[in-house]
C-alpha cells in the first residue's frame, strides 16, 4: 500500500516542524514554499530556544520537548548550536524579589535558580556589574542560528526522510484534497496551511473571526565580538520579567507591572524588552519590540532601537557595540490568550499558526502532538 500523501504550506520553523512529524509517521510529504527561502519571522529572531519562559504543565513540556527535538535536528543535521542557559538580571529590590519568588515557585519542577551578584558575573562576563543585585539563572535555554538553520533543515528533511520542497511556489487556493499555485494543482490526503501571517491570504475570513491580529518587532545584530569572546547565557533585563507567562508565579509581579508603568512608560507603550543572544560567529542579537496592529508602517523607528540599546547598557557590558545590521519581524498574535491556533476550515485540511513568538521554543513539540492526533 503506498504511504499517505501530505502537503505542507510554508518553509518557516511550524511547516518544518509539521514535515519532519508527518515524515516520520510515513507520509510522503511535499512543502510549499512561496520564496526562494523562508524569509517570514522564522529567521528574524533571536533563535532562542526558551522554556524558561512558558508556564508549568503542558506549555513547558511542549517546550522541553522542542528543544530535544532541535538537538536531535542540529546534530544530525551539522547546524551550530549552544545550550547556554539565560541570566535574567535584577537591579533593583523589586527585580530582585519577583526573581526569588519565580525560582522558590519553580524550584521542584526545572532548574532555575536565584544566584547572587557575584554568581551571575562568574556566569557571564558581559553582565553590568553597576548596581547589580542576582539573577534567576536558567539552564534550560539554548541558541541556534536561525536564519542559517531554517535554510539548511530542508536539505535535512530530503535527504533522511525524502521530503521533497518546492520552494517559489505560491500556493493561491485551496480545495480539498488540491492545492492550486496559479494554474497547478496537486493532490494530498492531508494539507497543513503553516505559512505564518500569509494565512490571512488564503483564509481571509478565518483570521479575522479568529481573534488575529499581527506583533512587529525591531532588532538588531552586533558585530562579532574581537578575541573570540562569548558573553556566556543569554542575557534579559527586568523588562522581561513582566513580559513571559512563567513569571506570573511572582506574587510580587504586578507591582514590578506598576512600577515600570510609572518609570518606563515608553517603553511599554512599544512593548520593549531587552535579550540578547550571541551566534557561533560572536555577533549579538539584540531586541526587541512589540507593535500591535494589522497593517505596519514598513519603516523601522530608530528611537524604538535607541530605547532597546538604552536599557541594554543598564544590564549589559560589550567589548563592541558595531551595529551591523537592524531589520523587523511579523508574526500573527491571537489576541484572546489562546496558545495556538489549530483548525480544519475542512475535513483533510489544518491551519497550524499563531504560536505568538514562541515558534523556535514550541513548534516542533507542538508538530508532533498536532500529526499523533490528524
Amino acid at each position: 500500500m503506498d504511504n499517505k500523501k501530505a502537503i505542507v504550506i510554508g518553509a518557516g520553523i511550524v511547516g518544518l516542524a509539521v514535515a519532519k512529524s508527518l515524515a516520520e509517521k510515513k507520509y510522503k510529504v511535499t512543502v510549499f514554499e512561496r520564496s526562494a527561502k523562508a524569509v517570514g519571522a522564522s529567521v528574524r529572531n533571536f533563535g532562542m530556544i526558551w522554556p524558561v519562559g512558558q508556564p508549568n504543565g503542558k506549555m513547558y513540556e511542549r517546550a522541553l520537548r522542542s528543544k530535544s527535538i532541535w538537538k536531535q535536528v542540529c546534530e544530525e543535521a551539522g547546524l551550530w548550536n549552544n545550550e547556554v542557559g539565560s541570566l535574567h538580571l535584577a537591579y533593583n529590590d523589586l527585580e530582585w524579589q519577583v526573581i526569588n519568588e519565580v525560582a522558590e515557585a519553580y524550584k521542584n519542577t526545572r532548574p532555575v535558580f536565584a544566584v547572587t551578584a557575584t554568581e551571575a558575573l562568574q556566569k557571564s562576563e558581559a553582565a553590568n556589574p553597576d548596581n547589580l543585585k542576582g539573577a534567576l539563572w536558567s539552564e534550560d535555554e539554548m541558541i541556534v542560528e536561525a536564519r542559517v538553520a531554517i535554510e539548511k533543515i530542508p536539505a535535512y528533511l530530503n535527504e533522511k526522510y525524502g521530503v521533497q520542497f518546492h520552494f517559489n511556489t505560491a500556493v493561491t487556493a485551496i480545495k480539498y484534497p488540491k492545492i492550486f499555485s496559479g494554474q497547478h494543482t496537486w493532490n494530498a490526503d492531508e494539507i497543513y496551511v503553516c505559512s505564518g501571517a500569509d494565512f490571512e491570504t488564503l483564509y481571509p475570513e478565518i483570521f479575522e473571526e479568529a481573534n488575529f491580529t499581527k506583533c512587529k518587532l525591531q532588532m538588531m545584530r552586533f558585530a562579532s565580538q574581537p578575541g573570540d569572546w562569548r558573553i556566556g547565557p543569554s542575557l534579559c533585563g527586568g523588562l522581561s520579567l513582566i513580559h513571559y507567562k512563567s513569571f506570573e508565579a511572582a506574587s510580587s509581579l504586578p507591582q514590578l507591572k506598576k512600577y515600570f508603568e510609572e518609570t518606563l512608560p515608553h517603553y511599554l507603550k512599544w512593548g520593549v524588552h531587552v535579550m540578547v543572544s550571541q551566534n557561533a560567529e560572536g555577533e549579538l542579537t539584540i531586541g526587541d519590540s512589540h507593535e500591535y496592529a494589522n497593517v505596519f508602517d514598513p519603516f523601522d523607528q530608530q528611537f524604538i532601537n535607541d530605547l532597546i540599546i538604552d536599557y541594554l547598557k543598564k544590564f549589559a557590558v560589550f567589548k563592541d557595540w558595531s551595529q551591523i545590521q537592524s531589520w523587523h519581524g511579523i508574526y500573527p498574535k491571537i489576541t484572546d490568550g489562546r496558545t495556538e491556533f489549530v483548525y480544519q476550515p475542512e475535513e483533510g485540511v489544518t491551519i497550524v499558526n499563531g504560536l505568538s513568538g514562541a515558534g523556535m521554543t514550541l513548534s516542533f513539540g507542538l508538530a508532533e502532538e498536532v500529526v499523533s492526533t490528524g
